[in-house]
């Protein structure tokens, strides 16, 4: 995978469309649209252009609508030696991007009217943790467990969007 595809995913519409394809293996751009309230249609067909341009989702059938072919997309199997074939220089840029799509969703949840962190459960520490590679082996799996449980949860007027971003770091060595 290119810096250019991992900058594709890194974009915060795209990044909604990928995650509403975890919970939703194959969808409709109208099914799409019903849960991506926030993006117009004509937005999200370029979104989805983009990422089907990149490889990253797939057409995996088509139907016949009203004269017209409805396509379903579902995500592309990915294979993990693509992101780490990237050079040290690569990864810093695309950890940057990250992290300054974190700070943009940030600041647009500062940006609103009834901003309660202590209420809506805003939090960001660091968590040194002293564990062996099968510990944290063990403790990733539990973690994701968790998570893919709640990614699952059908969107609903109760429920609200909670942007959870994980970064692992190992300790560097020392010079």
């Amino acid at each position: 995978m290119s810096k250019s595809n991992l900058k594709v995913i890194l974009h915060p519409v795209r990044m909604k469309i990928i995650q509403s394809f975890v919970r939703n293996k194959e969808q409709t751009v109208q099914q799409l649209a019903e849960r991506i309230t926030d993006v117009p249609i004509p937005s999200l067909y370029r979104h989805i252009n983009t990422l089907l341009d990149a490889g990253f989702i797939e057409v995996v059938q088509e139907n016949p609508v009203r004269g017209t072919i409805e396509k379903v997309f579902a995500l592309k199997q990915q294979t993990p030696n693509d992101f780490l074939n990237l050079s040290k220089a690569e990864h810093l840029d695309l950890f940057t991007t990250f992290v300054a799509q974190l700070i943009s969703m940030y600041d647009q949840y500062l940006s609103g009217d009834n901003v309660d962190l202590q209420k809506d459960g805003v939090s960001y520490r660091v968590a040194e943790l002293h564990v062996t590679d099968e510990e944290f082996r063990e403790l990733a799996v539990k973690i994701g467990t968790l998570i893919m449980e709640a990614v699952q949860n059908e969107p609903s007027p109760e429920r609200k969007v909670k942007q959870l971003a994980t970064i692992i770091i190992p300790e560097g060595e020392k010079s």
